[in-house]
């Protein structure tokens, strides 16, 4: 009888031997259902370089995103890593306690990441990181550059310049602007396009150190430029929506689109042979900096109630690595705040460029953590402006006094 359970002992060693040791499988949420294969192929490399960890990745809808985590994690079955939103959104979840905090001990290099990445993922109350950034967002002007060599047109330096860039394509019979004001987030990203640089760098400083609101006159100012660019956006531009904008620069219909280097990849998937470019909608003069908007558009995060958080804080560490940011750039076509990633791609090259002369994408940065929220504010008040039913100034008193109600600086 001994020696038969010294055979079964040896053979349940044996067995434990072969298998990984404290196999830990571990589940990672998305809204990218687009993204899917690509990180399915990252995954597969953690997990080579992590034996016994398993990571099984689900995409959500984007639209539906925040709702089934939000549900999941009040439920206690959500993910043990997931996707977040920045800012406001990302406080939504935070605050509810049900992110695992981060440091440079947990998730080594997160200290070397930009300050303004890791406040986009820092929670106000407590002061501390509960996501690894993950990508940059530029608000900017995409053309067409066979169009403007077609014309024989160069990128602007002041905005008479792109003005008179517009008149000339609409002469030779195209659209200037793709854009549409009926999707009401689009108006926020046309307003950060297109008026940053009238605005100036010193405005943005000056609120967001409460020192002066949108009835500042350089912000009234941003707003009358975006009237005279609406002039060359197409006819009916009020009743064109998202996706038909997007169509008429993907088609070659129209010239330029001021909005996000998100789109960058999507109007190329559309029309691989497109030949886009990228620049800064000028000042008034060419001395004047040319800025483009920018935010961090999410993060990794890690759940607080995960059964496996040593797991989990390793997945993390991956996803903020050189070795993962480096193929999330250039295999995704996104800009990564980790530090030291080359891109392969010369446009995104081209927008990094860009992004050394940059302002907040402020209505997102800044106030879009209680109601109304800015961009709300924004985005209907410049659907109503180029409408026709208000002007720039009531635009910077609306959305002055709408913050006012909980921006103590703007009570004055």
């Amino acid at each position: 009888m001994k020696k038969t359970f010294t055979t079964a002992t040896l053979a349940m060693i044996a067995g434990a031997i072969a298998a990984p040791a404290l196999a830990q499988d571990i589940t990672f949420w998305s809204w990218r259902q687009e993204d899917r294969a690509v990180y399915e192929e990252l995954i597969d490399q953690f997990e080579a370089e992590n034996e016994g960890i398993n990571v099984s990745f689900e995409a959500f809808e984007a639209a539906s995103y925040a709702t089934v985590l939000s549900t999941a994690l009040a439920g206690d079955q959500g993910p043990d890593a997931m996707m977040v939103r920045a800012y406001g959104a990302f406080e939504t979840v935070a605050a509810g306690g049900y992110l695992m905090p981060l440091d440079a001990e947990s998730i080594p290099g997160l200290d070397s990441f930009p300050a303004a990445a890791l406040t986009a993922e820092t929670l106000r109350e407590d002061g501390k990181v509960y996501a690894v950034p993950f990508a940059s967002q530029t608000m900017l002007v995409i053309y067409n550059k066979d169009i403007y060599d077609q014309l024989g047109l160069s990128v602007p330096q002041t905005k008479d310049e792109l003005l008179a860039n517009a008149k000339a394509i609409e002469d030779a019979g195209m659209f200037a602007f793709a854009n549409g004001t009926a999707t009401a987030w689009q108006n926020e990203t046309i307003a950060s396009a297109l008026a940053s640089s009238i605005v100036g760098p010193d405005f943005y400083a000056e609120i967001s150190a409460g020192t002066t609101d949108f009835n500042d006159p350089r912000f009234i100012e941003g707003m009358k430029a975006l009237q005279e660019y609406s002039e060359y956006f197409p006819d009916g531009f009020t009743g064109l929506d998202y996706a038909s904008a997007q169509q008429l620069i993907a088609s070659g219909l129209a010239a330029m689109f001021a909005g996000g280097s998100f789109e960058l990849a999507n109007i190329q998937s559309q029309n691989p042979d497109i030949n886009l470019g990228v620049f800064a909608a000028p000042g008034v003069s060419a001395d004047d900096p040319k800025l483009v908007g920018v935010f961090f558009d999410g993060g990794y995060a890690g759940n607080a109630n995960t059964e496996h958080p040593e797991a989990v804080k390793k997945f993390l560490a991956f996803l903020a690595s050189q070795e993962f940011a480096q193929q999330f750039a250039n295999k995704l076509g996104n800009i990564s705040p980790v530090p030291g990633v080359t891109l392969e791609n010369p446009l995104l090259q081209d927008v990094a460029t860009l992004n050394q002369s940059s302002v907040p994408y402020i209505f997102l940065t800044n106030f879009r953590f209680q109601e109304p929220s800015g961009s709300v504010l924004i985005q209907a008040e410049v659907q109503r402006m180029l409408a026709g039913e208000s002007d720039p100034a009531a635009v910077g008193k609306a959305v002055t006094d709408g913050i006012a109600i909980y921006h103590e600086p703007f009570q004055k």
